[in-house]
């Protein structure tokens, strides 16, 4: 099997290791980037582990994975892999010291002395085109060849693909930058950028200005066309609408529509679900096949915020994964091949607690991005006081995981977009905003799995207390700029 070319109806690709290196406890400054081998386990008080990084191309419909290590040496002991949610590392400056914290332990294998090849299902992890880091702990000391030694082979990840050709991926990419031209990134056909970041926003929240009008000022107002358009409907509402379709007509500023859908509105989640709703589904249907273009369609965003716990509400958790799924297959099945499905969740530490939350989600085959409405404050000691970070990892009250690291983890390979942000001061309380605006790009570069950004703009939200403007203060106004000029977000829409 020629890996990258193959059209059978399971084909394989098998990926290299884009970096590898391994870690020693006792030098927590020493590099092994450029060793022939792989390390993990123990010795005396030492403990090693091993980091592998795979890129998988974009473009590949992957069916399932597994990782292949070979042995150097006669193996024993248990070996773990622990999924690593940080991508940033790389194997020139990989040490104990700076090595990225591991995740929930994925696969585990204990293999025969006699084994020359170690296998480990990672189908569950890897899903489709993106980055992916694991780590090896072991039981035993063991040592693996690593990348570096081209005779006896290093880790492979082995892709098994619908036999659609895709791209070789480039054995050793740079590490991610927030400087340089983005010339060539483009959204394939999930809208997925091959590199850099869609820059959106929502402008005129909460107010009876046109939608339209308001992000075009706002555009202006930033300095950027922002390529996805947020705009936001209920019920039987016909859209998109002319304004809408227009704003995407525009070929000096192109943009791609988020449309957000209240499709449940006046009725309830269970009965959508029961299909009591589907000529409501089939009226928008035929009119997003009409309209033809690629588009962003949110079901319900912040789904948590309106779960009635209660046996028979029809508003359950279960209840709203039911109607979202009825509603893509419906979709689906009257030919709509133009829409991209995006999940928004809120990932409150409130409702992450809670036990029916895990039961929000419908299952990977109807979700192509996972979606984040999230803001900070800009006021010291005030709710949710923070940077770009804070709103990314907010975690279950109680502990677990945050919300970056539960999407990138729990489902692997999807891309996320930040649907909504911003940062807020209580009207009458003005507060530079800076301090966040200046911390997004680096979070950018350590959070490879953000695909999209989209500001959501309002001079007061929907209590009538909270200012997420730009532009509240100069200084604010030209941190927001300067964020907004970077190349990063150079996405040509596919």
């Amino acid at each position: 099997m020629v890996p990258g070319a193959a059209n059978a109806a399971n084909a394989e690709l098998a990926v290299q290791a884009a970096d590898d290196s391994y870690t020693s406890s006792s030098r927590k400054t020493a590099t092994f980037g450029a060793d022939d081998k792989l390390v993990a386990g123990k010795a005396g008080k030492d403990s090693k582990t091993a980091f592998l990084k795979f890129t998988v191309p974009a473009g590949t419909d992957v069916k399932a994975a597994r990782l292949f290590l070979s042995p150097s040496g006669k193996p024993s002991g248990k070996v773990t892999v622990s999924r690593v949610v940080d991508n940033s590392w790389t194997e020139g400056k990989l040490t104990s010291g700076n090595a990225p914290k591991l995740g929930l332990a994925v696969a585990s294998v204990t293999p025969k002395s006699t084994d020359t090849r170690v296998g480990f299902d990672l189908s569950a992890e890897v899903t489709g085109p993106g980055t992916y880091s694991f780590a090896l702990t072991s039981t035993a000391l063991l040592r693996f060849q690593s990348a570096e030694n081209k005779a006896k082979g290093g880790p492979e990840l082995v892709i098994t693909t619908n036999g659609k050709t895709v791209s070789a991926p480039v054995a050793k990419p740079a590490a991610p930058v927030v400087t340089g031209d983005y010339k060539n990134c483009v959204t394939d056909a999930k809208l997925v950028p091959s590199c850099g970041v869609l820059w959106g926003g929502a402008a005129g929240g909460f107010t009876s200005k046109p939608r339209d009008l308001e992000h075009r000022n706002w555009e202006k107002l930033s300095g950027r066309t922002a390529t996805i358009f947020h705009t936001y409907h209920k019920g039987d509402e016909a859209f998109p609408t002319k304004a809408e379709i227009a704003m995407t007509n525009d070929a000096a500023n192109p943009r791609v529509l988020l449309l957000n859908w209240k499709v449940a509105y006046g009725s309830n989640w269970a009965k959508v679900a029961k299909g009591e709703q589907d000529k409501r589904i089939d009226a928008f249907a035929a009119r997003i096949k009409a309209y033809g273009k690629k588009t962003f369609l949110v079901l319900n965003h912040e789904p948590e915020n309106d779960v009635v716990a209660k046996a028979g509400s029809g508003w359950e958790a279960k209840d709203f994964a039911a109607m979202y799924r009825h509603t893509i297959e419906r979709l689906r099945a009257k030919g709509v091949t133009n829409v991209v499905n995006v999940l928004a969740y809120m990932g409150n530490e409130k409702w992450m607690a809670q036990s029916w939350w895990k039961d929000l989600y419908p299952g990977n085959d109807v979700v192509d991005w996972i979606g984040l409405d999230s803001y900070v404050s800009v006021e010291k000691g005030y709710y949710h006081f923070g940077d770009f970070a804070d709103l990314l990892d907010r975690a279950p009250k109680g502990g677990g995981l945050g919300f970056y690291e539960w999407a990138t983890t729990k489902h692997a390979g999807k891309p996320i977009m930040i649907a909504e942000w911003g940062a807020y001061h209580r009207i009458g309380q003005t507060t530079d905003k800076s301090a966040v605006y200046n911390s997004v790009l680096p979070q950018l570069v350590k959070r490879p799995a953000i695909k999209a950004i989209v500001h959501f703009d309002t001079k007061a939200d929907d209590e009538g207390n909270r200012d997420i403007s730009i532009d509240s203060t100069k200084a604010g106004l030209a941190a927001f700029q300067k964020l907004a000029a970077n190349p990063i977000f150079n996405v040509k829409l596919g």
